[in-house]
């Protein structure tokens, strides 16, 4: 079992940055895909990036590509989202994700149902 917990949420004005942190409670993250999506209200999950465990290659929605970031640090403890230039759209809960084991498929890594650990959220809330 892998316990996901985020962090670094809040409230920032339309163009300005935050950065998200994923880390696996009490353990390393060890071989797994991660990614991030997130919901809005009265809306359904989306996929918003990920990163492979096998090549480190990185997947963004289109929605976010240019101006987010993911990335994971070298011990593999922790996964960053940065985002940057952020719009009121951007505004919805944040969810990270990792899956029991690496895919080896990048085309899977954008579906939540790759996914079996998700952290419990954190809202971004940004203004316009």
């Amino acid at each position: 079992q892998v316990q996901l917990v985020e962090s670094g949420g809040g409230l920032v004005q339309a163009g300005g940055s935050l950065r998200l942190s994923c880390a696996a409670s009490g353990r390393r993250f060890g071989s797994r895909d991660i990614a991030w999506f997130r919901q809005a209200p009265g809306k359904e999950r989306m996929f918003v990036a990920a990163i492979a465990w096998t090549d480190s290659n990185t997947y963004y929605a289109d929605s976010v590509q240019g101006r987010f970031t993911i990335s994971r640090d070298s011990a593999m403890n922790t996964v960053y989202l940065q985002m940057n230039s952020l719009k009121a759209d951007d505004t919805a809960v944040y969810y990270c994700a990792a899956d029991r084991a690496p895919q080896g498929r990048g085309a899977l890594l954008r579906f939540g149902t790759t996914y079996d650990y998700w952290g419990q959220g954190i809202q971004v809330t940004v203004s316009s």
